[in-house]
């Protein structure tokens, strides 16, 4: 991804993927556009983390502190999980839109692969009931903690997930990857409350323009 870094306070509403590896996905905004990369550093990371509630709160307490006696090693950890955001990135509009080639399909996976197996490596195998899971932590990571659990999920997410209700949103300045949980399967956009109010009112204002209302008021 080639575009702009800016800080953002992660909130809620940001977390409308439906799978926390495709919010990660959706901390880079406006990707139809002028992409808008949320990830501004480490410390970032772990708030975004934070939030999705998918980390042990005292994990991220014990990143902060890595991160903050090993900033250079936080920065090439940060590097490695954007790498994965965009690896997953394409494999998921790729698989959506089902129109590229073999090889860009292929290359997809390998980059997600590579991921994957970096962090099967630093893996224990566990068993959760009587499924086995694979299980990383601070001890075994280190700082690509939050890369490693996330590229372990992403293998998870692509057997499991619902193509045919996984979208791109529409929305201007969007381009958010989401799973479509509602009950009848219609959903349109990311946030009706962001990209769907924003598509309603365009749509009014060409509406009252063609019934001859005046000009766009500056």
């Amino acid at each position: 991804m080639t575009g702009t870094v800016r800080p953002h306070t992660f909130r809620p509403r940001d977390l409308v993927g439906g799978h926390v590896v495709i919010d990660l996905v959706n901390t880079v905004t406006a990707r139809d556009a002028e992409p808008v990369d949320w990830l501004d550093g480490y410390p970032r990371l772990l708030d975004w983390a934070a939030l999705t509630g998918r980390f042990a709160p005292v994990d991220l307490t014990a990143l902060r502190g890595l991160a903050a006696s090993e900033p250079v090693r936080a920065e090439q950890a940060l590097a490695r999980v954007r790498e994965l955001r965009e690896a997953v990135h394409d494999l998921l509009t790729t698989l959506i839109h089902q129109d590229a080639p073999a090889p860009a399909e292929a290359e997809a996976v390998g980059r997600l692969e590579a991921h994957w197996k970096r962090a099967a490596a630093r893996a224990r195998l566990v068993l959760r009931g009587t499924a086995p899971e694979l299980r990383v932590d601070v001890g075994s990571s280190g700082l690509d903690l939050p890369g490693h659990e996330l590229a372990l999920r992403a293998f998870d997410l692509l057997r499991e997930l619902p193509w045919e209700r996984t979208r791109v949103c529409p929305g201007t300045r969007c381009g958010w990857v989401f799973v479509d949980g509602s009950r009848g399967g219609r959903r349109r956009w990311c946030d009706m409350a962001t990209c769907g109010n924003s598509a309603k009112g365009r749509t009014h204002y060409r509406r009252k323009r063609a019934d001859g209302a005046g000009p766009e008021p500056r």
